[in-house]
């Protein structure tokens, strides 16, 4: 078994190789420019990480791995374009550097780029593939759309948001490694549990991404941090101080949140209300729940304990990231 740096290593190698600027240049540079923003290509990895533990050709597993991080990245345009960001992985967003139409149709050619990769595939393995990849592609739609109900929707309920994010977010992840062991040949049954294990191994992701958006350091995080403060997200970590807040703590988050001002002083007093309801603990430990959820499923997997500790260790690792 590699490193995860090693599989991120092999990866990037294989993405440069096959993803080059050509005519016309206003569409494939975009394309370009995102894919080399860096970021911990956690999706990809996923994919021949799961592949090599099911004892898989990872080099097969490469084509689905590039469908998968050019579908995230196509939906990173979009969302930036969506939530109007200036800021990506501490670059400039593609709608900001060119403008927004170039970044709808630059995302549209990626959209149909990921599905180009996984007609690389014989019949069978394609067809199962694709069945997998659309289904989670729809999904993720769904959990935007749900994303943005969200933001003029007064009573969201924290069961609600964790299916939003398991759909914008999770699924993905969790496809990714389906798609290592469906590549690998693996059974159905065995299949279907690496993608519980990566569904709620996403979910605690996400969860750790609303703490750090709030919690992080602008330095490591990649993005503005406050943002979803300053954007009014009902993340988890509002949802649950309105749960477990005082009545005026309440009362003023609920009139911070229907503000438009966009400042630093709106953030500070949001943060200072989150650490006041001691949200930053209550975060860690719902991000405790879902990676345990997960390691429950990792027990059960048909792989040897040393293949299973290496899966721990790399949820282990994604819980303490600080970007």
């Amino acid at each position: 078994m590699k490193s995860v740096e090693n599989y991120k290593k092999d990866f990037l190698l294989y993405l440069n190789t096959i993803v080059k600027v050509k005519e016309p240049k206003q569409l494939y540079e975009p394309i370009h420019y995102i894919l080399q923003l860096g970021g911990k290509r956690l999706r990809p990895v996923l994919t021949l990480l799961i592949c090599d533990i099911y004892n898989g050709n990872v080099v097969k597993a490469m084509d689905a791995a590039v469908a998968i991080e050019v579908f995230h990245n196509f939906t990173l345009i979009h969302d930036d374009i969506m939530d109007n960001a200036p800021i990506r992985r501490s670059k400039t967003t593609v709608h900001e550097k060119w403008d927004v139409n170039t970044g709808i149709l630059s995302g549209d050619a990626m959209m149909i780029m990921a599905y180009q990769y996984l007609e690389k595939y014989d019949p069978n393995l394609y067809k199962k593939l694709n069945i997998l990849f659309s289904k989670t592609a729809l999904e993720v739609c769904e959990g935007q759309q749900y994303d943005v109900d969200f933001e003029t929707k007064n009573n969201v309920t924290i069961a609600e948001y964790v299916k939003m994010i398991t759909y914008k977010t999770s699924v993905l992840v969790a496809a990714a490694m389906k798609m290592g062991a469906i590549i690998a040949e693996t059974n159905e049954e065995e299949a279907n549990k690496i993608y519980q294990f990566g569904l709620n191994l996403g979910i605690a992701f996400q969860l750790q991404d609303d703490y750090l958006d709030t919690f992080g350091d602008v330095a490591t995080f990649g993005k503005k941090i406050g943002g979803d403060i300053i954007e009014n997200k009902k993340t988890f970590l509002y949802l649950k101080a309105l749960e477990v807040g005082k009545k005026e703590d309440k009362q003023r988050l609920i009139q911070l949140y229907s503000s438009k001002v966009e400042n630093d002083k709106k953030m500070e007093e949001v943060t200072a209300l989150f650490k006041k309801n001691k949200l930053n603990e209550i975060t860690v430990k719902e991000i405790e729940i879902y990676t345990n959820k997960a390691f429950e499923t990792l027990n059960t997997l048909s792989i040897s304990e040393e293949k299973k500790l290496i899966l721990k260790n790399f949820g282990l690792n994604l819980m303490k990231r600080s970007n």
